[in-house]
């Protein structure tokens, strides 16, 4: 099989897997309100940044990416 369609069936199977994860364990992980995640609540307005959520994403992601990089070679 070409390495393409390799790439597409993991990066799918890795999706569904998160998306799971996500769904049934949403209650117990609390990625949503991590240090660094900007909140600010007044009475008419509410503003939420996640810094540090992007910033742990952005994380597994780069080093999900570097790892199959190197399984590759």
């Amino acid at each position: 099989m070409a390495p393409l369609p390799k790439l597409l069936i993991t990066l799918g199977i890795v999706l569904i897997l998160a998306g799971l994860l996500w769904h049934f364990g949403g209650k117990h992980l609390s990625l949503g309100r991590l240090p660094g995640d900007i909140a600010i609540e007044r009475k008419n307005f509410s503003f939420y940044l996640p810094l540090g959520t992007c910033i742990l994403i952005s994380a597994i992601i780069s080093l999900a990416l570097y790892l199959f990089d190197q399984f590759r070679k």
